[in-house]
């Protein structure tokens, strides 16, 4: 009687759809009934499930794998049951897989099942059925399985979001929606990986911890490089990093007349890190064979925080996992990554781990779990990683955030005006990680904009306040290299805490003020002395700044003393205080008469640069209120400028990729709409380059005269270069990489 009900159901349906239906046994049936066509048709099964009184009753199910694509076996219902329905794989014991029948009667492999319920899935894949008893496995080692786990599923599909940790629904009232990443997190994020060098946090007080030479300096005596000095080796026996910063100082002119005063003279102070040498035993290659990853080098933190909001859905997310995937893949044993994911809300997705070969393996299987919906919210993802870097219980040297969005916040409170304010912004930044705050924790955070919606504004105005850059990511195909570039970077300091201190050498002279972009600088109230905060220096990274003084007249002296510099910062690795003294002061002669006089062509270089600076922050602010032709003349006058100065008309490289640059914010202010989508996005990139002296992504042009080529170091070119010739298991799935304005092939020599 039920088979005659079921063929009737079939019958109907099947003449409304067109399609066929499978009919399932039931005792009321033949023995065998056929199988029903899969090819070009909607297949829907039925299956058993438990219910309450403990008989099976017929349910219907999702949709298997037939009708995504791919093809089960064409044979009968009994051969379907030995298929796991999870790897498509036949279920035969004996052949090195062990088998789990669930409480629903459904089998699968017991390593596919044990991993689908170790990320969050308690219900059957099948049926949906409700499991009290879940399968677990515990982790088995790479070595165990002899073969390796990384990128076992390809990076380009969007999976299913999953964590290490069970996830249990929420709701959030606020959106009134389900939150899919609301698992319970400890209330203090202090689970983080110890690291080989024990340095605690300042209230941690371990016994086993010898910091007995934290406090040793080293003092150095070296004259300016503007006196000629003897050429010095500056790497120890081991091989190790060097020691000193290179200190050079140039004035505007090298003689001003005994009775002549000159106001706003002035001085260029140079300094370039050391280079990171390693001796050939304290090299190696990593296990994956990607890169020489330095023994030497200094250890980093690294939390992510990545928008997987609805708007990042398909070939953006699936490739922001493969970025994640070649940052994970680059770090060292070492280093210490933590991954935050933000949409609606925000969810640390592991602790900082340390990126061994087991680290590795689960940090991109949790990463490739990702998937994307909701809204934005960004002040919550910071709030979570300042919180990881706040509560860990270990740290390393280094210590840094990434921020990557590509939509507007949309779960805080903009001005009444519909333009954000800026006090709104400094708000998203939490206080634990603002360098100006209580907090002595010293963070900057990177910020990268993605295409044309994100909100650059709120992005730079993040990495500004934090001591970070704020990269323009126009085109998602460049979302690895901008990654690239930012952690050839991280992983490559050799300077911590970088002071430079200036003090005036005759009585006379006076310091009027510093020119130095976004750095922290202070003047002494009688303004005999001065300094300016460096921070932090990659290898063979390069900073230039103005000071301005008032020289009087001095008829008496043939030579008039005006400065001594002075240097002071941290190694990374020793934790030693490094004291640098500039032994020969900065002088200028005074003559009765001069003639004529040649400027400085480092002096005229540098002043081109912050000139240029100074135009584009003039014309973005013409841009903002809607006056595009005055922001395009204000560009325009200052290319013409350039043209005219000693350091253009030697053809200087920095003064053609000024001009260069200059000119490609005028073709980015052509309209309205340009400017809007990616002119001021552009801008503010170039200003975040500018004031901080560091390499930013910008944009998606072709032009192989880029700017950042002043900035970017051998070790983020050499990075870069290996994103962009990485080569992945499945090369059909990466796309063809346009060169972007800020990766250069290789850094040309200035």
């Amino acid at each position: 009687m039920v088979g005659s009900k079921w063929t009737k159901v079939k019958m109907a349906l099947g003449f409304k759809m067109n399609s066929c239906l499978y009919v399932p046994r039931t005792a009321e049936d033949l023995p065998e009934l056929e199988p029903p066509p899969t090819a070009g048709r909607f297949s829907e099964t039925l299956s058993l499930s438990p219910c309450s009184s403990g008989h099976r009753v017929r349910m219907p199910t999702t949709p298997t794998a037939s009708s995504s694509g791919l093809r089960l076996p064409k044979n009968s219902t009994e051969s379907s049951k030995k298929i796991c329905a999870i790897c498509l794989g036949t279920l035969k014991p004996g052949h090195g897989h062990a088998i789990f029948t669930a409480e629903c009667s459904h089998s699968f492999h017991f390593h596919c099942i044990a991993s689908n319920s170790k990320h969050g899935k308690q219900s059957c894949p099948v049926c949906r059925a409700i499991w009290k008893e879940i399968p677990f496995q515990c982790p088995v080692s790479d070595k165990a399985r002899g073969r390796s786990r990384i990128n076992n599923v390809p990076w380009l599909q969007d999976g299913a979001w999953t964590t290490v940790i069970r996830p249990s629904p929420r709701v959030d009232g606020n959106r009134n929606m389900s939150v899919p990443f609301a698992s319970a997190e400890p209330h203090l994020f202090d689970d983080d990986d110890e690291v080989t060098i024990q340095r605690p946090s300042a209230d941690q007080n371990p016994t086993t911890v010898d910091n007995s030479d934290d406090d040793d300096e080293v003092t150095i005596q070296r004259p300016s490089a503007n006196q000629n000095p003897a050429t010095v080796d500056n790497s120890d026996d081991n091989g190790h990093l060097n020691e000193e910063v290179e200190v050079k100082t140039y004035t505007e002119v090298s003689a001003v007349q005994k009775f002549t005063s000159h106001n706003d003279f002035l001085i260029l102070i140079h300094l370039k890190a050391p280079v990171m040498t390693l001796s050939p035993q304290n090299s190696k290659i990593d296990g994956e064979g990607l890169s020489p990853k330095p023994q030497t080098r200094v250890q980093v933190d690294l939390v992510a925080v990545l928008d997987v909001s609805g708007s990042m859905a398909g070939s953006k997310l699936a490739l922001l996992k493969r970025a994640m995937g070649f940052v994970i893949q680059n770090l060292g044993s070492h280093d210490r990554l933590s991954v935050i994911a933000f949409s609606s809300t925000a969810r640390r997705i592991f602790s900082l781990r340390r990126m061994t070969e087991t680290g590795r393996n689960e940090s991109i299987q949790a990463v490739n779990s990702l998937t994307s919906n909701g809204g934005t919210n960004i002040a919550e993802g910071l709030r979570k990683a300042a919180k990881v870097m706040t509560d860990r219980k270990w740290k390393n040297p280094v210590s840094s955030i990434i921020l990557l969005s590509d939509g507007q916040d949309t779960y805080s409170n903009t001005s009444t005006s519909g333009a954000s304010s800026c006090s709104y912004y400094q708000s998203l930044l939490p206080v634990s990680i603002h360098p100006d705050g209580a907090s002595s924790i010293r963070i900057p955070v990177h910020t990268f904009g993605f295409g044309a919606d994100h909100d650059a504004v709120l992005m730079h105005l993040i990495s500004e306040t934090s001591g970070g850059t704020f990269s323009f990511i126009e085109a998602e195909n460049v979302i690895q290299d901008a990654f690239a570039q930012c952690i050839g970077g991280l992983l490559s300091v050799v300077v911590q805490d970088l002071k430079v201190e200036v003090e005036c050498v005759d009585p006379l002279i006076r310091l009027n003020r510093w020119k130095s972009g976004s750095y922290k600088t202070i003047l002494a109230s009688d303004k005999r002395k001065g300094s300016i905060d460096v921070g932090d220096l990659y290898a063979q990274e390069e900073r230039d700044f103005f000071v301005t003084i008032d020289i009087p007249i001095d008829e008496f002296r043939d030579e008039t003393s005006l400065l001594q510099v002075r240097c002071e910062y941290k190694h990374p690795i020793t934790n030693k205080i490094v004291n640098l003294y500039a032994a020969s002061e900065v002088k200028i002669q005074r003559p009765l008469e001069t003639g004529p006089l040649l400027v400085s062509m480092e002096v005229d270089k540098q002043r081109n640069r912050l000139r240029s600076a100074e135009a584009m922050a003039e014309a973005k602010a013409a841009a903002d209120q809607g006056d595009l032709a005055s922001a395009v003349s204000i560009l325009e006058k200052c290319r013409k400028k350039l043209t005219e100065t000693v350091s253009s008309r030697a053809g200087d490289r920095l003064c053609l990729v000024l001009d260069a640059e200059l000119r490609e914010m005028q073709e980015r202010m052509a309209n309205r709409k340009v400017y809007e989508t990616s002119g001021r996005a552009y801008v503010l990139s170039g200003l975040s380059s500018h004031s901080w002296q560091r390499a930013t992504a910008r944009g998606d042009s072709t032009d192989s005269t880029s700017l950042v080529q002043a900035y970017q170091t051998p070790s983020m070119v050499d990075m870069v270069n290996l994103s962009q010739t990485m080569v992945f298991r499945n090369s059909s799935t990466r796309p063809a990489l346009r060169a972007a304005l800020s990766f250069p092939a290789r850094a040309q020599p200035r």
